[in-house]
């Protein structure tokens, strides 16, 4: 696969596919923090030049994958959901039908997150889920109104900060991993919901009470009613969501606030 030869596309041709190999052995034999080997090792394991190896390494960094640094060897970097974070945001931006497609993964994801918290939860992680709730309370007046919109991001910072402490509680990596890349995309997606939340005649406190309602099932251990609890409250974020949309449909100027 030696490349002296070859013109500037096959050389990236090249590149692209050592850097789907090496890929393959990052995600799956890599640790974060483990340095790859030097240029010269790979050169000589792939058969094609540092030059082609160097280009194969920039396109691993620019996935996410690999850290670099001048004067040093390429490191394996800590997963993070940045691109998948980044697909979602423009997905409910500029797409309404992605606010809907997002309920629907969330049904998925959450209700078997709430289930496997019931099961599996300890006292650090039920003492997680409180705290946000109590974030949430905090930021509520006594009529259910949110004062400033500065009080609502923050309220909408606790909500995510509750969905990604009942993935944690589950105990699943996986489940903890997306809704840590799902932050800034479901805080765009509540300030939506939560203006449809105001038309259907709700406050802030219906939204805190049906997080109440699952915080108290899965600290009662009930798996099945944290499942229907959460199952519930997303099918009502839905309407929610199809309120909100219908509405700005109706009077196209009016945006919701956002972040």
């Amino acid at each position: 696969m030696a490349i002296r030869n070859e013109t500037r596309l096959e050389q990236a041709s090249a590149a692209s596919a050592v850097a789907d190999h090496l890929a393959q052995e990052i995600l799956g034999q890599m640790a974060p923090g483990t340095s790859l080997p030097s240029e010269a090792e790979l050169a000589e394991r792939y058969a094609v030049s540092r030059l082609t190896i160097r280009e194969s390494v920039k396109l691993l960094a620019g996935r996410g994958l690999l850290e670099l640094a001048r004067g040093r060897r390429a490191v394996v970097r800590e997963p993070d959901g940045s691109a998948f974070a980044d697909f979602l945001t423009s997905v409910i931006r500029y797409d309404a039908k992605g606010l809907f497609d997002l309920v629907e993964v969330r049904l998925t994801l959450e209700v078997q997150s709430a289930t496997l918290a019931a099961k599996r939860s300890s006292r650090a992680g039920i003492t997680a889920i409180e705290t946000a709730i109590e974030g949430m309370r905090g930021l509520v007046e006594p009529d259910g109104t949110v004062a400033s919109a500065e009080a609502e991001s923050r309220f909408h910072d606790f909500d995510v900060g509750f969905h990604e402490a009942v993935a944690m509680a589950s105990g699943n990596r996986v489940l903890s991993f997306l809704f840590e890349a799902m932050a800034g995309p479901l805080k765009e997606g509540f300030f939506i919901s939560r203006r449809g939340n105001e038309y259907r005649g709700h406050t802030a406190l219906d939204t805190i009470e049906a997080h109440q309602r699952i915080l108290d099932c899965i600290r009662d251990g009930n798996a099945r009613a944290a499942a229907e609890a959460m199952r519930f409250h997303l099918k009502d974020t839905e309407r929610d969501i199809r309120t909100a949309l219908s509405r700005m449909a109706k009077q196209p100027n009016r945006t919701p606030a956002a972040p």
